[in-house]
């Protein structure tokens, strides 16, 4: 099984403009296609799974409290 990310064509410029709309409106500066492929491979290489661990973790967590309170009102 592979953990490298898979997102769309489309999905992936869509986040390249917004890495380049970013880098223009915050930092003044305009970058290239490379530039923003660059640092979303490095968003999705080594950011996300952060963030995604940190989903599974806080669902987990929403789930087992929920499941206790199933559990208080049995008879």
């Amino acid at each position: 099984m592979s953990n490298k990310m898979k997102i769309s064509k489309e999905m992936k410029e869509s986040m390249m403009n917004s890495i380049k709309h970013f880098y223009a409106t915050e930092k003044n500066e305009e970058i290239g296609d490379l530039k923003a492929m660059l640092l979303l491979d490095f968003f999705t290489d080594k950011l996300a799974p952060h963030f995604y661990n940190q989903g599974v973790s806080d669902s987990h967590a929403y789930l087992s409290e929920k499941l206790e309170d199933l559990f208080e009102i049995q008879k």
